[in-house]
């Protein structure tokens, strides 16, 4: 919903029905098809047998023994495209049988950002389904009440207030069919792990028009997939519902995107999440890693909010953290709460963020493109995936960050936070552009930068960053690529890095690389 200030505002969800669901593990298995990865938004829908995993509601079709079901856990994701924002309710995931019978495997309405998820898998829901060959399926998407955003030519956010079908008539509800047949037939039975991807491409289901008024025409494209390996980081996002110190787990119920935290029904289901000695854990602001980490959340209450990233590992099969937020440290409690990418930083301290996701401490969520940041001395900053010691000047331009503070002007045309007494999250951040120069007395890697973190190049400002002078510059911004192969990679190559920025006034290098992915 958009008010009249042109400010995105949309409040979380409120009760659900009863439920419970437990994951001991799954598995996802490798595809026959290497296909590229770029411009999709993903649903997964991960199919497990009976011996990991048991569920009691949830989803499903009346009429079927318990023993007769197997259990679909729903993942969804997106990858880089030209939407800052992609915001729609999705309304309904249907799988159906060889027989005709019908099973809704969503059991609410969830309002997605898949602009969001350009390079992790959210854990959206698990349900308990009929044994059978599943042959054909839907998804249902709600645009009544999306919140979409482009970026026009200058690189700039400007809302999309017309979403058309193919014919040029006005959707408001559009349902998606798709056919699993050959090889993507979708055989679900107790105790056969079975994987299902529809990857939902935005880039070529939408034509943008860039006009007065800004539309987009939908012609929804996917590509469908059994059995494919998933290398994406995923994220659980919902409240805590035990600890096991003994067997290094928790147990999370989920709560994905944008739903309520709360007490009380848990319709999504839980996940149980494996952690070892070199997860990193933040609790209420205070960094942990191991066993010290997995103890302060076993003294944390019931119920407390909780985010955690991770990977799908096997033999045995099992989730496993990599880094975990709860408490105040997750977006919802009692601090305003700014996600974004810094686009420029000022001598006094002041960083710009673009393509924000605002939530008010009020429960209120916002999407605004800009906000502008004070940080301060006193602003505890913290970096993913790490537990060293860090502090404001660490934070540069190109640094997607989450930062915990007030907001001191809720004007839309200068929205602006302070981070006093608060904390900034340093995020791993990407950089995509072409190899211009392979390294060779150094390890840096220089590229012509078109994008980071998905927002086109020409809206950074690298004044600053750089010492001396040596400001970052875009058409040569140089990488250190450190013990990293650079085996396959040759000049010319369009690659995509991951890691930080370096810190503000120190450049070169401009970046810090922890994965390179061509």
């Amino acid at each position: 919903m958009s008010t009249d200030s042109g400010m995105s505002r949309y409040s979380p969800y409120g009760p659900i029905v009863p439920s419970d669901f437990n994951l001991g593990g799954f598995i996802v298995q490798k595809s026959i098809i290497n296909r590229l990865r770029e411009y999709l938004a993903l649903f997964t829908f991960l199919v497990v047998g009976g011996f990991a995993l048991s569920a009691c509601g949830g989803g499903g079709s009346s009429g079927a023994a318990q023993g007769d079901n197997g259990d679909v856990l729903i993942t969804l994701t997106d990858a880089e495209g030209d939407f800052v924002s992609y915001t729609v309710d999705v309304l309904s995931i249907k799988l159906e049988r060889q027989d005709g019978t019908q099973v809704e495997t969503l059991p609410m309405n969830t309002r997605v950002d898949f602009a969001q998820y350009t390079e992790m898998t959210e854990f959206l829901t698990a349900a308990s389904v009929p044994r059978g060959i599943y042959v054909k399926g839907s998804i249902v998407l709600d645009y009544s009440n999306a919140d979409i955003w482009v970026e026009d030519a200058a690189g700039e956010a400007v809302q999309v207030t017309e979403f058309l079908d193919a014919d040029g008539v006005p959707v408001t509800e559009l349902e998606v069919r798709i056919t699993l047949d050959g090889l993507n037939q979708l055989p679900i039975a107790p105790g056969i792990p079975k994987n299902l991807m529809l990857d939902f491409d935005l880039k070529r289901s939408h034509v943008v028009t860039v006009a007065d008024p800004v539309s987009i025409t939908i012609t929804p494209l996917f590509v469908v997939e059994v059995d494919r390996q998933s290398s994406r980081i995923h994220r659980i996002r919902g409240s805590l519902k035990q600890v096991n110190v003994t067997e290094n787990a928790f147990e999370v119920y989920i709560r994905p995107f944008y739903h309520r935290l709360r007490i009380g029904p848990r319709v999504f289901g839980s996940l149980r999440v494996r952690t070892n000695d070199e997860t990193i854990y933040e609790i209420d602001g205070i960094i942990y890693s191991g066993q010290d980490g997995l103890r302060a959340l076993d003294i944390m209450p019931e119920f407390t909010a909780v985010i955690a990233h991770g990977n799908l590992k096997f033999n045995p099969l099992r989730f496993e953290a990599t880094d975990v937020y709860a408490g105040n440290s997750v977006p919802g409690g009692d601090m305003d709460v700014v996600k974004g990418t810094v686009t420029s930083r000022s001598v006094d301290d002041k960083v710009t963020v673009k393509g924000v996701t605002l939530f008010r401490a009020d429960g209120v969520i916002v999407f605004n493109d800009t906000v502008t940041v004070q940080l301060d001395a006193s602003t505890t900053v913290s970096k993913q995936l790490n537990m060293g010691m860090f502090n404001k000047d660490d934070i540069s331009v190109g640094q997607r960050i989450t930062v915990f503070g007030m907001i001191t002007n809720d004007q839309v045309s200068d929205l602006q936070m302070t981070a006093a007494n608060g904390y900034a999250r340093m995020r791993v951040s990407s950089v995509r552009g072409q190899v211009g120069v392979l390294p060779t007395q150094t390890n840096d890697l220089e590229v012509n930068a078109s994008s980071i973190n998905g927002r086109s190049i020409g809206i950074y400002d690298f004044s600053g960053t750089g010492v001396a002078g040596e400001d970052a510059d875009p058409s040569s911004y140089e990488i250190d690529t450190g013990t990293l192969s650079l085996d396959n990679i040759l000049l010319d190559d369009v690659v995509t890095v991951r890691g930080f920025p370096t810190p503000f006034g120190t450049a070169p290098a401009d970046f810090t690389a922890e994965s390179i992915i061509e």
